[in-house]
């Protein structure tokens, strides 16, 4: 009759990869897919009874007969004010307005300073993220000192500032009249939020660079996805490109050294975590694609993707009682308390910086300034954590990035080609 109960509980240990058993209080607390579980219920507490409520007002054709004072909020979260627009060429962002007259060093100047911004904001955001989910906090020479292991407060914390930051700008900015129906953007929000927390949690089971060049490697399955259940057709470049992806990423993965440090080695949870990642980062930015079809600026979308942001992880937070033990431990920890900050602050700036260097220089530039900041982040890990790369793995690597900036040369060459083409024809689509 034990062995049962025995066997549940010794599997968190076996996915952590940890040798001794773990203590039957922390047992399933510490399991990641137990914690992925629970915070999908509490999503769903607040998700279940939302569906009813709008479900509810559109059978009652609410728009119609609804009066009172609660009629304009309702009108904007349940059915919106205005009718969708066309949608914008590049899917995403509005046209860039190129200036009249601009001289050539104040677009240098630009450049470098949207450069610089996502650089700082990004590699400062990567040493963090590392430092705060693989090390402990309150070390001494008699105490081994505690790990901060709830992802989900992370998360929280970069999706509140985020949120006050994009109401700031909205507030002091003009803005497109919005008209999408608000609860739109929760489908972004849950995803966007389960991605964040995956992307945590994988960095307790596989290391940082590892995580790096995974994201870097997720046009694959993208383009796996579109083949098999759109039937899309791709370039020769971009099948070439993905294979090269695939060769130097297995390239890295494989060289691990018999010797290689236990934070390097990638685990099956790790590889889940990382898979959860991709398929839920996918979705987020297709869903806001399809939302961009409204008239709405990046930083309405930033704001309203981060309002249900904020309600899911507080809501989840306060039914599990993870919040007031996440406060407390920030209360014992004062270096964890200006590392969350920090991770929160360049988090919502990053975002900033990305809407802007688009909106002055188009994507194709902001690409390769991300590509280069993929490529320092891993070496950055490297130096301060670490982390051993063998040649063959490194060749890996950088096969990767080649592959990257590849993509970019041929994308810009095939959009330029793409404008050019007679009003009947269409280019080839591609990711």
């Amino acid at each position: 009759r034990l062995r049962v109960p025995l066997a549940l509980a010794a599997l968190p240990a076996m996915a952590a990869g940890e040798d001794g058993p773990p203590a039957p209080q922390d047992a399933w607390g510490d399991f990641w897919l137990f914690r992925f579980l629970v915070n999908a219920a509490g999503y769903a507490s607040i998700v279940v009874p939302g569906f009813l409520l709008i479900q509810y007002f559109k059978r009652k054709n609410y728009l119609e007969t609804g009066r009172g004072i609660c009629f304009p909020v309702i009108k904007s979260c349940v059915f919106g004010s205005e009718a969708k627009s066309a949608h914008q060429e590049d899917g995403s962002l509005p046209a860039r307005a190129e200036p009249a007259e601009s001289s050539t060093a104040r677009q240098v100047f630009k450049l470098l300073f949207c450069a610089a911004g996502l650089q700082a904001s990004y590699l400062t955001w990567g040493v963090l993220q590392e430092r705060v989910m693989t090390r402990t906090y309150g070390a001494t020479d008699t105490d081994p000192g505690e790990k901060f292991k709830d992802s989900q407060f992370l998360v929280f914390m970069n999706r509140i500032l985020a949120f006050t930051v994009a109401g700031l700008y909205c507030a002091l900015t003009k803005q497109p009249r919005h008209g999408a129906p608000m609860y739109k953007y929760s489908f972004a929000s849950l995803s966007n939020i389960l991605s964040s927390w995956c992307q945590y949690e994988a960095l307790k089971y596989i290391s940082f660079p590892t995580q790096v060049l995974a994201k870097a490697s997720k046009v694959i399955p993208v383009m796996m996805m579109g083949k098999l259940v759109s039937r899309k057709s791709y370039e020769y470049w971009e099948y070439l490109t993905a294979a090269l992806i695939s060769v130097g990423v297995s390239m890295f993965l494989l060289s691990s050294a018999p010797n290689r440090h236990v934070s390097t080695v990638t685990t099956f949870s790790g590889v889940v975590l990382l898979a959860g990642y991709i398929v839920f980062d996918s979705f987020t930015s297709n869903w806001q694609d399809a939302l961009f079809t409204y008239k709405m600026s990046p930083v309405q979308m930033m704001f309203g993707v981060n309002v249900f942001s904020c309600l899911f992880t507080v809501g989840s937070l306060l039914e599990q009682g993870a919040l007031l033990e996440s406060v407390r431990f920030m209360a014992r920890h004062s270096e964890f308390t200006a590392h969350a900050v920090l991770l929160s602050v360049c988090s919502a700036c990053g975002q900033l910086f990305i809407f802007y260097t688009i909106s002055q220089f188009g994507a194709a530039v902001f690409t390769i300034i991300m590509t280069l900041r993929q490529a320092f982040a891993i070496l950055l890990s490297c130096l301060i954590y670490g982390h051993t790369v063998t040649v063959v793995g490194g060749l890996g690597v950088a096969l990767v990035f080649v592959a990257l900036f590849l993509r970019v040369y041929a994308r810009s060459r095939m959009k330029k080609r793409s404008k050019k083409l007679p009003p009947g024809e269409s280019p080839v689509q591609k990711v």
